[in-house]
């Protein structure tokens, strides 16, 4: 309420602190009290902004300061303080005109909703972005049949056919995100790191295998989805190897769906006709490193 000397004392309680503007016609009897015997809470902590000349006396004070308790309830957290009216001694001491008064303050914040539209301005990420972070995403990798309608029933392949490889991850529940294929490695054991092997991604998303002569191996575009890549690649087994069983293992990854492809987060096919890498989204420039095979480190 405006101060006035119906309402002399107005409390604005703020995102951090309370204001309390006092009339110094604290009693409406046209009798201005002094501003030196006004001090706000157990703390007796002093006017922020007052003057001889004025009839207002302003405080000023943090929520948790000059004394203030605060009370939990269920809906609200509220913070309590007081306004302490102490009179100093007349002339006489023997007699007194006005009574000392305590008015008490309370500013209550409700605790399921912010304080106000400008209250909270958080710099650190949201709640589901992290937690999405910190789970186990639960990434797929699937060969697909040649229209990509469904999961290959057979793992078997003639040289000249092509493998149609689908990796997936589930974003139920998190935040928009783009999947990647970092590299793709074949190699005879199911250990990534024995020889011999070969890598037909590398680089951090260049599939290099389509720059051989006899390969069409490309990065399918667009997307089915952003949270799917298809590409495919043409049927290959290591020479000298009469077993004719390969274990491919692939490193997927997610960047933010609204983050733009760079070096390290980019699907990159070579193009015979034009003899340029090509992204399935992003532009061209993000592709530069496949050519100079160094891409960075992955993240």
């Amino acid at each position: 309420q405006a101060a006035a000397p119906l309402h002399p004392v107005t409390v604005r309680c703020q995102e951090a602190q309370v204001v309390v503007m006092v009339h110094r016609n604290l009693f409406g009897t046209g009798r201005l009290v002094r501003a030196a015997e006004l001090t706000l809470g157990s703390a007796g902590c002093l006017p922020a902004v007052w003057s001889a000349a004025e009839t207002m006396v302003t405080f000023m004070a943090g929520l948790h300061e000059c004394g203030s308790t605060l009370r939990v309830t269920p809906d609200a957290l509220v913070y309590s303080t007081s306004l302490n009216y102490k009179p100093a001694p007349a002339g006489n001491p023997v007699i007194v005109r006005t009574s000392p008064a305590v008015v008490p303050i309370e500013c209550h914040y409700p605790r399921r909703d912010n304080v106000s539209s400008n209250g909270v301005k958080p710099t650190w990420a949201p709640f589901y972005s992290t937690l999405s972070s910190e789970e186990k995403l639960p990434f797929s990798l699937r060969l697909m049949n040649d229209d990509w309608s469904a999961e290959s029933v057979s793992t078997i392949f003639q040289l000249g056919e092509v493998l149609h490889f689908q990796a997936g991850v589930n974003t139920e529940n998190h935040v928009p995100l783009r999947l990647f294929v970092d590299n793709c490695v074949a190699t005879l054991t199911p250990d990534r790191r024995s020889s011999p092997q070969y890598a037909f991604i590398d680089f951090s998303g260049c599939l290099v295998d389509g720059q051989l002569d006899d390969a069409t191996s490309t990065f399918i575009s667009p997307r089915p989805r952003q949270d799917v890549l298809q590409f495919a690649v043409d049927a290959f087994k290591f020479a000298g190897d009469s077993s004719n069983l390969i274990y491919i293992t692939c490193h997927l990854k997610v960047s933010l769906a609204d983050q733009a492809p760079d070096a390290l987060n980019k699907a990159c096919s070579f193009d015979k006709a034009s003899n340029l890498w090509a992204p399935v989204e992003g532009t061209r420039d993000v592709c530069s490193c496949c050519e100079m095979r160094s891409c960075g480190l992955a993240g």
